[in-house]
């Protein structure tokens, strides 16, 4: 099996501030033609923050999708040409008013590849001095929150932290802070 989809034409459907949508004609690898509807996106960066406590600094925001707040790691997406790493470090100043010396690259994520290319970075750092003001996007409203890295984990077993890329962040953290690598 060569589990190969040839793309035969490309139609856009639209194009916004973020994304694009197109529907691609593809051929199968058995020769029978296909369509897929997929989601352009410049991708993201996103960061577990951990202080000297081991606390995770998250963010609580609204994600209008789903109508309601969510914890979340401190993330953002891609600039056209802008370096992930420089990212991650801008998002973490924006959004929670810290700074890092050290990070760790935690990989990478696909959060929905069955119609989406987005790609988001992950890494892992400790904060270093205070922080300071937050320094948030015009249209960004989003508080911040400590909560112990072991408590963090247990929320994602139980469920209540329904994000991806903060379920991923997290228990890749924990397993480097269990390992004595962060």
């Amino acid at each position: 099996m060569k589990l190969y989809e040839k793309t035969l034409s490309e139609k856009e459907m639209f194009r916004g501030r973020i994304i694009r949508v197109h529907v691609d004609d593809v051929e199968l690898e058995n020769g029978q033609p296909a369509l897929r509807e997929v989601v352009d996106h410049p991708g993201g960066v996103s960061v577990c923050i951990l202080t000297e406590q081991n606390e995770v600094i998250f963010v609580r925001q609204f994600r209008y999708p789903y109508k309601q707040v969510l914890l979340e790691l401190p993330a953002g997406k891609l600039e056209p040409g802008e370096d992930p790493f420089e990212a991650v470090k801008r998002e973490q100043r924006e959004e929670t008013g810290t700074a890092s010396k050290n990070y760790i690259s935690l990989g990478q994520v696909y959060p929905t590849p069955g119609y989406c290319g987005e790609i988001i970075r992950l890494w892992a750092c400790r904060t270093q001095g205070d922080a300071e003001e937050l320094s948030l996007d015009e249209d960004e409203f989003l508080c911040t929150e400590r909560v112990p890295l072991e408590k963090a984990v247990e929320m994602v077993c139980r469920n209540e932290i329904p994000d991806a890329k903060t379920q991923i962040g997290i228990l890749k953290t924990a397993r480097l802070v269990e390992q004595g690598l962060l």
